[in-house]
């Protein structure tokens, strides 16, 4: 073996969602800039509240890192098992903390009446947690 002998490895390359072409690539560079500039002239970026939506397991076991000898295996662990109960997790932070999440029972999911709920309940933590929020939004 040529190739371990000149201390080569073997890797899989990664998968991309997408490759862009050239005008994409500049029109994101574009938007970049102009933000980062607009960060500069006058701060925004502390102002974004984002959200997601994930599916979680009600036992989520922990793996264990270790320190061992090369030739010594490492501690092992059970999976979670993925066919187990899951209950989905609604949550919302900016950059300071989270400001909002609800797990919801497992058999209900996100329809519109239930994000409709979620943005008044967001809306009153926003108030509570995020008080400077207020003098902007009450209009």
């Amino acid at each position: 073996m040529q190739l371990h002998a000149m201390e080569k490895v073997q890797k899989i390359g990664k998968w991309v969602p997408h490759e862009l072409n050239d005008r994409q690539m500049k029109r994101r560079q574009n938007t970049c800039q102009i933000l980062f500039a607009r960060q500069k002239r006058k701060s925004f970026l502390h102002r974004i509240v984002t959200g997601d939506e994930k599916w979680i397991y009600f036992q989520n076991p922990k793996r264990k890192k270790s320190w061992v000898d090369h030739a010594q295996p490492s501690t092992s662990s059970s999976r979670s098992n993925r066919f187990g109960r899951k209950t989905m997790l609604c949550v919302w932070w900016d950059q300071e903390d989270v400001i909002y999440y609800e797990l919801l029972k497992p058999d209900e999911t996100v329809n519109a009446h239930r994000y409709h709920q979620q943005l008044i309940k967001l809306h009153c933590a926003l108030r509570e947690k995020r008080p400077h929020y207020r003098k902007r939004h009450d209009n």
